[in-house]
């Protein structure tokens, strides 16, 4: 046996076992409770064969434990440390009958003699509300009862202490006279509920002033943050006197020495407000909810409101001849007044501006956010930018997009999800967001028909690390770029073919090297260079090629059935420039890298198609031979090109320029003796009709601007646009979820990091974690979804309650670093444990706050002048004289008696005995607990 620690009850690991039995027809649950402990060895087994009292038993004497602040109601009753239950299992069930409670006692009693078991065991009788049971435990020469008292008034002749030491004494029945001593342990516990002069600091939401740059008190595109009510409902001080004797206090109907500032023991506990309404956490749930909804956005906005006159709808042919229309829309400046013309014109015409969900403000606001360079001269590259209020880009925090599947917190992407946010929440709901998506899918038309790169993305193909809709917003991107490449290079040709002579055209493109080329790029093995940095030059694109004529002109025909003698002959075209090292190997001239296509940029979605179709060729020969075909299409253009640039050329110039390691080299020694490198194709590249050696026989000297395009922008542009503008805001919402969820944590982050809780950055990696593996799937359950909003929504309550705790107890108003650090330590330690003990009790700098605390809310209730309370603060006599006391009437009062007598005879052995009782002002409890010896 060993004694229990102080707070082992709260702090040390509790287990249960249950089962279910069925007596007299009648099913119930048993359960075992324990306390899980480390030191049970041998020794304590062996001890229960000697004549020792049980446990249970010897634990009463014990101190340590008294008031445990969260445990099992039978063990703040009686101090257990280990019990077994029996309850009916039927939760509306209940033992009312007293001929049902005696069975099932006596039943228990025979049980516990033939078993020998010496753990408590209760049994739950009455109503479960009313936490009702008795129980017996049995051990050699020694038996205890466990019986119980509950009254809903209390009786007044209990209503202090020394009423229930007469309930004491006569309980126990001591034979002895003088009785001996009894000790007691005392707790009284006063709750605080009004905050004078401390009011909930959270400001309410401005929604005015989303037109004036800011949404809900903060910058525009940031998200609200914080409590919109205290979330700290009560204080509860619990005052305690742990060691007392019979005797030396007084507490009866007239007079007590139980004032709560001459407490030894002072502990405070919070009560937390349930489910307090959180600005984060509301925004995110409400956008969450459009994820459930089935309209379509003609649906919300009526089925009119964006259609085109009928003359321009009426036949589709007029739409793909302006599509297909070279020439471009002149635009002499960017603007807002430009980007939403188009939208305005039409949806005036089937209603009048004031029925708009968004009105022009808002929208102009949200507009001008999303797209900066609509005020700007001169359109930005459309490259993401930095924003001082970003994380920088390599930072954890910036690259969590990685880990959601969102987008980089300073893209477009990410801020239309904020717009939309807010746009829910506070302008409109799901009209406002149905309204704002349509000025943004016309915004991308417009940017498209008029060569405007979008600002906000990353340059380059789209990143499938982010959500799909940030990839096809990168798409449209690519084909801007494009397009725009294209549209300038006809004009630069243009322009240019009036000083340069016809037969010198193509000498032109011989030369062109670019000035800014990184010497990394012309390493061996580069493929080519970015379109960028050659499309405007007087490169021309051909949007597709028509044979005859253009190849007569240069004598390519012969390249089909010529060696590469013929092929020599030919004028070379497309090169970017000479590579340094290389040379070809039948005639020994310079070896130029050629100007290439880009590959074309994917989706993951048209990756999912590519790869669908690709299986269903199966896997015969012949499918095997059609797939190869079409995944050589970037190869083919390639070599094509490459023949170009250079006319003579062999498939092992091309392999040693496009794949290194395909072309072996070795030394050997010629018929003169000397060493000299000798090379050949790889052995995969010597397989028969395999695949680069049927692309190299087919491939035709044409240069990159003459080929057909890999990648046909107009085409997938209007894929895009079309995708856009067919999503449903319930779409729009599953595609930005991840962003929503992505600056929410950030936002928890950054408020955090302000109050710095260890027990919440925790939780916040739990939150990261657990958001990675959910969102990189594709379509997650709502369940799972919900979860996590939920997450987030409990951390920034926590928050809100360290804030709301701190300006309670005034940790900014230490003057004394000492001080501040411990109260700082103190208002934590109330968010993470179930209660904590003051320092000095109601004498320290927490309990004097604690207490004046108390004083201005009494002061309050009873309309006390602020002079009165200097009266107050000076001795206990001077206090109870006052009409007003510093604390309001005790919301329970508990206590425990103990004692060592001899039951039932003068010569039986001294064993200890217990009563616990607790008095609430709707509540009258006792529970005894009384040790009998043999007689």
């Amino acid at each position: 046996m060993f004694s229990l620690i102080s707070g082992i009850f709260t702090s040390g690991t509790w287990e249960e076992k249950s089962d279910e039995i069925s007596f007299a027809d009648f099913k119930f649950s048993v359960t075992h409770h324990y306390l899980v402990q480390e030191s049970t060895d041998k020794e304590g087994k062996d001890e229960l064969l000697e004549d020792v009292i049980p446990q249970s038993m010897q634990d009463l004497l014990g101190m340590n434990n008294d008031f445990p602040p969260r445990a099992h109601c039978l063990v703040r009753w009686y101090g257990l440390r280990e019990f077994v239950v029996i309850a009916p299992a039927a939760h509306s069930d209940a033992v009312l009958s007293e001929s049902k409670c005696n069975l099932l006692l006596s039943s228990v009693s025979i049980a516990l003699g033939n078993t020998g078991c010496q753990v408590p065991l209760f049994v739950q009788i009455h109503h479960k509300w009313r936490r009702m049971y008795v129980g017996e435990c049995q051990g050699p020469g020694v038996r205890t009862d466990f019986e119980m008292v509950h009254l809903r008034k209390v009786p007044n002749q209990y209503t202090h202490l020394s009423g229930l030491l007469d309930i004491f004494k006569s309980k126990i029945g001591c034979p002895l006279t003088p009785l001996p001593p009894v000790s007691i342990a005392i707790r009284f516990t006063y709750v605080l509920q009004d905050w004078q002069q401390y009011f909930w600091p959270q400001q309410p939401p401005d929604i005015d002033a989303l037109v004036g740059g800011e949404v809900g008190g903060l910058e525009f595109g940031k998200l609200p943050f914080g409590a919109c009510e205290d979330p700290i409902s009560e204080l509860h001080l619990a005052t305690t006197w742990p060691h007392l004797t019979e005797g030396i206090i007084v507490d009866n109907d007239v007079y007590s020495d139980l004032d709560p500032i001459q407490a030894p023991h002072w502990s405070v506990r919070v009560r937390k407000a349930e489910n307090p309404q959180c600005l984060l956490g509301d925004f995110v749930t409400e956008f969450f909810k459009i994820c459930r909804r089935k309209e379509s956005t003609d649906e919300i906005l009526g089925r009119s409101a964006f259609e085109e006159e009928g003359k321009e709808t009426a036949d589709i042919t007029h739409a793909l001849s302006k599509l297909t229309e070279p020439a471009s829309v002149p635009i002499h400046k960017l603007s807002v007044s430009n980007m939403v013309h188009t939208a305005k014109k039409k949806i005036r015409k089937h209603r009048g501006v004031e029925e708009s969900p968004l009105n022009n403000d808002v929208l102009n606001t949200i507009l001008l956010f999303l797209f900066p360079d609509a005020v700007s001269e001169k359109p930005l590259d459309g490259t993401t930018s930095t924003d001082n209020n970003n994380p920088p880009s390599e930072s954890e925090d910036y690259n969590l997009y990685n880990q959601f599947k969102s987008a980089p917190s300073d893209s477009l992407t990410y801020k239309l999800a904020l717009c939309l946010c807010m746009i829910n929440f506070y302008h409109g709901g799901l009209k406002g967001v149905a309204h704002l998506w349509q000025e943004f899918v016309l915004e991308m038309r417009f940017r498209w028909e008029n060569n405007f790169l979008i600002p906000g993305l990353a340059s380059g193909p789209p990143d499938l690390r982010c959500c799909l809709l940030h990839q096809k917003l990168q798409m449209l991107n690519c084909c801007i770029e494009r397009k725009k490449a294209r549209d300038e290079g006809k004009k630069t040709s243009a322009s240019d073919v009036t000083n340069i002579y016809p037969g010198d055209a193509g000498k032109a493109g011989d030369h062109l090297v670019p000035d800014n080329l990184k010497e990394t790029d012309k390493e061996k093995g580069e493929v080519g260079k970015s379109w960028d940095s050659w499309s405007d030059s007087e490169e021309e694109f051909f949007e597709c090629l028509s044979d005859t004529e253009e190849l007569k002109g240069n004598g390519q025909e012969s390249g089909k059935k010529g060696g590469p003698k013929e092929m020599a002959n030919l004028r070379p075209e497309g090169r970017l420039y000479q590579h340094g090292k290389l040379t070809l190997l039948h005639n020994g001239e310079p070896l130029y890298i050629p100007v290439t296509q880009e590959p074309a940029p994917m989706t993951e979605d048209l990756l999912e198609e590519q790869s669908e179709v690709l299986a269903k060729l199966g896997t015969s020969a012949e499918g095997a031979h059609l797939r190869a075909r079409m995944q050589s299409a970037c190869l083919l253009s390639d070599m094509e090109s490459f023949k170009a640039a250079n006319p003579g050329c062999s498939l092992e110039d091309f392999v040693r320029w496009y794949s290194p390691r395909d072309y072996i080299e070795e030394e050997v020694i010629d018929e003169k003796g000397n060493v000299v490198l000798k090379g050949e194709l790889s052995a995969r590249m010597k397989i028969p009709s395999n695949m680069w050696v049927e692309a190299w026989e087919t491939a035709k000297p044409i240069p990159a601007r003459r080929q057909r395009r890999l990648f046909d922008d107009t085409r997938e542009a209007e894929k895009v646009l079309h995708y856009l503008a067919i999503q449903k805001p319930a779409d729009l919402a599953r595609h930005l979820l991840p962003c929503v969820i992505h600056a929410a944590v950030l936002k928890v982050k950054e408020e955090e990091s302000l109050e710095n809780i260890s027990s919440v950055k925790k939780i916040i990696k739990q939150i990261i974690s657990h958001s990675s593996k959910v969102l990189h799937f594709p379509n997650p359950e709502d369940k799972k979804l919900e979860e996590i909003i939920h997450q987030i929504t409990n951390v920034e309550a926590l928050i809100a309650r360290a804030r709301s705790l701190k300006a309670k107890f005034g940790t900014e108003k230490c003057e004394q670093e000492e001080e501040k650090e411990d109260l700082e330590r103190f208002v934590s330690c109330l968010l993470e444990q179930p209660e904590v003990l003051v320092t000095g009790a109601g004498r320290g700098h927490a309990g004097r706050i604690i207490h004046k605390l108390f004083v201005n809310a009494q002061r309050a209730a009873a309309m006390t002048p602020p002079e009165e309370e200097l009266k107050r603060m000076g001795s206990p006599e001077e206090r109870r004289q006052n009409s007003v006391s510093d604390f309001p009437p005790a919301a329970g009062r508990e206590f425990i008696l103990r004692t060592t007598v001899p039951r039932p005879a003068p010569y039986s052995k001294a064993l200890p005995q217990r009563m616990y009782s607790v008095l609430t002002k709707e509540d009258f409890r006792l529970a005894v607990k009384i040790i009998d010896g043999d007689v």
